[in-house]
């Protein structure tokens, strides 16, 4: 069965599991399946910041271009020290050292300065791209939030973009420096020996192909690191959310075995990953210091035969370990590449999903809503190939309180998706007022309804802002009637600080019955002609109940009702009570009626108080 609100995720849990994943970004493995698609579209997001790439480009062409000056001037200095004893040039070699040292240095600023560019152009595409996904789901249709979770929504729109956006702001300036390095240290090195280079060629491909061979090794095994982290973090939240009911059946000592387990997989996946991961750098290291070796053994041939002094060697062993650093990270940036792509795929998904179908061109506004509603010989299924509710219909006059009954699955939430046009019907038609829903706009349709929910919700604020959030410009005596119509004024006026307290998150630490009344408070005070209540008095007490009853019907004698209830005895005073059952309306009537019937209404009311 379809439901109206997006289904209800731990945020904490899913943190935890994102954190988890996150933490090394070995997730990353998997590869965007529109590569090419989806790097235009991040291309396309950067347009607007292109002029300053641009500089950052140039910017990096000069701090590369400095800082691959400096082996030159190091070889300079050396040279100079080349005399012998008490030949040297000190004058020189310490200009050359001060030159070295305002190159390097201003290569340093100069990078600084790069960085905050691509930070804060990366910071400025998230944004961008956080505001195109909120404003893309708000357009969309209930269906999209029944289908995927909310932790994986939040997922998208916070960590998804995230890492698209560290990618640019740092993996992409990691790129640009690399590719300049890497071409101009080569070019140098190649000037200044070609026969030094041929070193190059055995250490490099040793060490790129080590690293791409312990990529496909290491990445499996950072995945399931996460993988194990986010099970055992789940499972920890899952038992200290029910630490109660743990503590209430004495299975302390059953799920801390449980958690060994977990704890043991999470533990050897950790030594697995890092210890694979922390022999990378060693091991590249070494081939590094190889390629060292060779240098210092033809290094040391061809100066013998003359082929190239002091200065060139030393310059070229400088320029050998600028040029091996980027490309011994050119698998750990390719990967990262694959993340960003990855993540900004999935937000694009978002962004490509089908809107909610818009409104007719000439879609009417409904004003002066008298409540009217009629449902005629109306269709639906979730899945069109599965009928749900068939051939419906029913007539509500205005200020009627019209009450929906049955079992589970029977369709009654259905029902009401169908009212809200949370869902369009297949077949058949709704009327409100005389006017068939879908010539009318969303917008002004649903602000005729006002709906107070079994599963509550409440922001972060204080009780008189919640209570008052559905109506601008409420004033205080106005909440506190409601409030007192809601029998919820007595218990806010315990509280601290009354009606200006402050409450967390969903209500923080506030039960979930005065939670209810909150919400129900919240539902009287908003001006709408048409109310629906799905189980909105499940979680107060009997007595409570009743009296919010009598008090809605007070207050709302003019409105029209629909009331989902499993708790028969609530509804005895609805003016219509409708039986659900498979899609169908198998009985109508009031409360005494269908008793007197002894059908179906009758077996449900009779099962409540065997």
């Amino acid at each position: 069965m379809g439901k109206y609100q997006a289904r209800k995720n731990d945020p904490a849990g899913q943190a935890s599991k994102s954190r988890s994943n996150g933490g090394s970004r070995s997730d990353s493995a998997s590869k965007p399946k529109d590569r090419k698609g989806t790097l235009l579209r991040l291309i396309r997001y950067s347009a607007n910041y292109k002029y300053i790439m641009i500089f950052a480009l140039f910017l990096c062409l000069i701090s590369n271009v400095m800082a691959l000056t400096g082996p030159v001037l190091a070889g300079r200095a050396i040279a100079e020290a080349e005399a012998g004893a008490g030949q040297v040039n000190f004058e020189r070699v310490f200009y050359y050292a001060r030159l070295m040292l305002i190159f390097y240095v201003a290569s340093s600023l100069i990078t600084l300065v790069i960085n905050f560019i691509m930070m804060n152009v990366g910071r400025r595409i998230g944004e961008q791209m956080r505001t195109d996904v909120f404003n893309k789901l708000m357009k969309l249709p209930v269906r999209y939030f029944d289908q995927n979770a909310a932790g994986d929504i939040i997922s998208h729109v916070s960590y998804d973009i995230d890492v698209t956006c560290v990618c640019i702001s740092t993996d992409l300036t990691q790129i640009m420096t690399s590719v300049v390095t890497v071409v101009g240290s080569l070019a140098m090195m190649i000037y200044i020996s070609p026969p030094l280079t041929l070193t190059m060629v055995i250490t490099i491909p040793l060490a790129t192909y080590y690293t791409k061979h312990m990529s496909g090794i290491t990445r499996p095994l950072f995945s399931r690191r996460s993988a194990s982290y986010g099970a055992m973090n789940g499972y920890v939240e899952e038992i200290f959310s029910g630490q109660k009911t743990v503590l209430a059946y004495a299975q302390e000592d059953t799920f801390l075995n449980h958690f060994e387990e977990y704890n043991q997989e999470a533990t050897e996946s950790f030594r697995r990953a890092n210890y694979y991961g922390m022999s990378m750098g060693p091991t590249v290291g070494s081939i590094n210091n190889l390629g060292l070796a060779l240098i210092g053994i033809l290094g040391s041939l061809l100066y013998m035969g003359g082929a190239v002094t002091l200065e060139h060697i030393s310059s070229f062993v400088l320029y050998s370990r600028k040029f091996s650093g980027p490309i011994n990270e050119i698998a750990n940036v390719i990967t990262q590449i694959f993340s960003a792509l990855s993540a900004a795929e999935r937000v694009f998904h978002i962004l490509d999903e089908t809107e909610e179908i818009p409104d007719k061109e000439n879609a009417a506004v409904l004003t002066d809503v008298r409540g009217d509603v009629k449902i005629q010989d109306v269709s639906f299924g979730y899945d069109p190939q599965k009928t749900i509710i068939h051939h419906f219909s029913l007539d509500a006059d205005a200020g009627k309180l019209i009450a929906i009954v049955g079992p589970t699955g029977a369709g009654k939430t259905t029902i009401i998706n169908l009212l809200m046009r949370f869902y369009d019907v297949n077949e058949g038609q709704i009327f409100v007022d005389q006017k068939e829903i879908r010539d009318v706009t969303r917008e002004t349709l649903r602000r005729a309804y006002a709906m107070v929910l079994q599963d509550t919700w409440l922001f972060n604020g204080t009780i008189y802002e919640n209570i008052a959030y559905g109506k601008e410009g409420a004033t205080r005596e106005e909440v506190i009637a409601v409030a007192k119509a809601a029998k919820i004024h007595h218990y806010i006026m315990l509280l601290p600080d009354g009606y200006d307290t402050v409450i967390g998150e969903d209500g923080g630490n506030i039960s979930k019955g005065q939670k209810q009344l909150l919400t129900i408070a919240r539902a009287m005070l908003y001006d709408a002609r048409m109310l629906i209540l799905d189980e909105a008095t499940s979680n107060v007490d009997t007595g409570t109940e009743r009296q919010i009853q009598a008090a809605m019907r007070e207050l709302m004698s003019d409105k029209t009702c629909f009331v989902i209830a499993h708790r028969l005895s609530t509804i005895q005073n609805a003016d219509r009570i409708l039986v659900v059952d498979q899609g169908n309306i198998v009985e109508q009537g009031t409360h005494k009626e269908l008793i007197a019937q002894k059908g179906f209404y009758y077996k449900l009311y009779a099962s409540q108080f065997e």
